[in-house]
């Protein structure tokens, strides 16, 4: 059984962020704007919802 430690440090590891330099083409970062505008997320936000979504889709859920 884990302890309470561990889920706090499991916790404190998914707030960290990595950077990561994204070249993108002006229509697609139109696209991508107009699409996180709708879903009221900013840009970087939508980019990882969808990163997210397709790394489900893709192994069945994330590490």
């Amino acid at each position: 059984m884990p302890s309470n430690n561990d889920a706090n440090d499991l916790k404190a590891k998914e707030k960290e962020k990595k950077q990561v330099l994204l070249r993108l083409s002006p229509s697609l970062w139109e696209s991508l704007a107009a699409w996180a505008e709708d879903d009221f997320r900013s840009i970087n936000g939508q980019i990882e919802y969808l990163l997210t979504e397709a790394v489900k889709k893709r192994r069945g859920g994330l590490k």
